[in-house]
């Protein structure tokens, strides 16, 4: 899988305001987001969750040649036995971070590790929200980026579980679209939701001043 911009987004976006001491990124794909989370932060402990076993062997890979290889790790298996298995011992993180299958399975195509990596049989938002719930800790929170038009879905799926909206950003390819993402962070604490919005470019790869504040530390090039 090549390096998205739902991933970098999220990645660059996601808050650390907690300082977390355990980081946990579900479907970690390459591993771009608990990468960039590593170079963000401080945590003593980055773990990764697989199901693909070629994304899991190439994450693993990209760990072990980062800077900060002695604090990631990543698990070839299902979010749903991962979090089942972390419950059970009592494994709570400080920063849950997913970017989410999101397509329906009327796309499928015959590609299996693609199809795992986007559709949300493989893992539903009820699923991926009822994980999170049982091993985030009490102070934690959860970031993730999701289609617009998922949004009230989502959002009405984790008040189910305690999971409240803290902060929502809305983002747009560039200032005539419609908006397309939404980047969302949730935690166990209800408070007044902090709303902004997010236009990526001006012209086609002419991009906005704050969408390179935000990710230009994640670039070779911007």
């Amino acid at each position: 899988m090549k390096v998205g911009t739902d991933g970098v987004l999220l990645g660059a976006w996601c808050s650390l305001e907690n300082f977390p001491k355990t980081i946990l990124d579900i479907g970690t794909g390459t591993g771009i987001i608990s990468l960039m989370l590593a170079q963000r932060s401080s945590a003593i402990s980055i773990d990764g969750v697989e199901i693909d076993k070629s994304a899991f062997e190439q994450t693993v890979d990209n760990y072990e040649n980062s800077d900060w290889s002695d604090r990631l790790c990543c698990y070839n298996a299902s979010f749903q036995k991962f979090a089942d298995e972390s419950n059970n011992q009592g494994v709570k993180y400080d920063l849950i971070v997913s970017n989410p299958p999101f397509y329906k399975e009327d796309y499928i195509t015959s590609n299996i590790s693609r199809n795992q990596a986007r559709f949300t049989q493989f893992l539903t938002f009820k699923e991926l929200i009822q994980g999170v719930s049982q091993i985030l800790s009490k102070s934690g929170f959860f970031s993730t980026i999701i289609p617009f038009k998922e949004e009230s879905t989502f959002v009405s799926l984790a008040q189910q579980n305690s999971l409240f909206l803290n902060r929502i950003c809305r983002v747009k390819g560039n200032q005539s679209s419609e908006i397309k993402r939404c980047l969302l962070t949730f935690s166990f604490n209800k408070k007044e939701t902090e709303e902004t919005n997010l236009i990526i470019e001006k012209s086609r790869h002419n991009y906005t001043k704050e969408y390179v504040e935000l990710t230009n530390s994640f670039y070779l090039k911007m």
